[in-house]
């Protein structure tokens, strides 16, 4: 089979890429390495077929795309603080690249896209756990983006038949995401605290939880909505279905680490979710994926990654 990933030099994109060598396939990657880091695929470089370039670019798209079979699109502005700030650039990334993604596939016969969504098109609904079918209540540009990347996927299968799936990922942690990165999320911040030993901050009073999910349960989410035939382009919450506070995670990565060093507390932050969880039986019904990673283990898996 061949394989086109998005993004495939960052975070998840990479460990997507990693897995089908892995498993002996044929990969492309396109990715800008505007956050993509070549470090990521070092491992595998050999392996893939890296293009350098921009989604947006439909010339390019229409030329890599030629002979895939599945494409992953993980490729995008991943931060809200970003599309605030620059909602234009964003956009463009975000629901033009999607577009010029989309369309590549459409013309060049690819049999599915696998979307990366995001839990972020729930915004602050407070019921929980957050399932599929709640009305989308988007906060942000980059929420609203990904649930246009959404609908377009329904529109080219309803209109052009593409297959496609997406994927709200929830809160997901491991090796290669990068704690310097505006991108990053709070494990991969903490982490790299807790490495240096140096002071760490918690915004509010860190009861605030979050789904958190392991890149490798989420890699077999993935592989999985490219193996399994659906009639309609089915949107597939990412998550454990559990959830762990900030105290949790400092508590797990005093243990973990071996260092003593305790939390500086700083005000709450405006807009940040105080709660979220996700109801992932549609990921475990549609897909058969039930995440195999507890959250201390993913933890323990991450340090040990890190330090080695």
């Amino acid at each position: 089979m061949k394989y086109l990933v998005t993004g495939g030099a960052g975070f998840i994109g990479s460990h997507i890429a990693e897995e089908l060598v892995r498993e002996g396939h044929d990969v492309t990657i396109v990715d800008d390495l505007s956050t993509g880091k070549l470090s990521n695929i070092f491992p595998f470089e050999d392996k893939v077929n890296l293009v350098q370039g921009d989604i947006g670019d439909y010339d390019l798209m229409r030329k890599v795309t030629q002979g895939i079979d599945i494409v992953f699109h993980e490729a995008a502005i991943a931060s809200v603080a970003k599309s605030v700030e620059d909602p234009v650039a964003t956009d463009a990334i975000n629901v033009g690249g999607t577009v010029s993604v989309l369309t590549a596939a459409k013309e060049c016969g690819v049999k599915k896209v696998v979307f990366a969504s995001s839990a972020a098109i729930y915004g602050d609904d407070p019921e929980l756990p957050k399932r599929e079918d709640m009305a989308p209540k988007p906060l942000s540009p980059y929420a609203l983006h990904k649930l246009a990347g959404e609908y377009y996927l329904r529109l080219f299968h309803r209109l052009y038949g593409l297959q496609g799936v997406a994927l709200r990922y929830f809160n997901v942690f491991g090796p290669r995401q990068d704690p310097k990165s505006e991108y990053s999320g709070v494990i991969s911040i903490f982490l790299d605290r807790f490495k240096r030993d140096v002071e760490y901050t918690i915004y509010g009073d860190g009861k605030q939880s979050r789904d958190f999910v392991y890149v490798k349960d989420v890699v077999r989410a993935n592989l999985a909505a490219a193996a399994t035939d659906f009639d309609h382009v089915p949107v597939i919450n990412v998550a454990c279905s559990r959830s762990n506070d900030l105290l949790t995670l400092a508590q797990h990565l005093q243990d973990i680490s071996g260092v003593s060093r305790q939390a500086q507390f700083g005000p709450e932050r405006a807009g940040d979710i105080k709660h979220s969880r996700a109801d992932n039986t549609r990921l475990k019904t549609l897909l058969k994926v039930d995440p195999k990673v507890g959250f201390r283990e993913g933890l323990e898996k991450l340090w040990q990654a890190e330090i080695a």
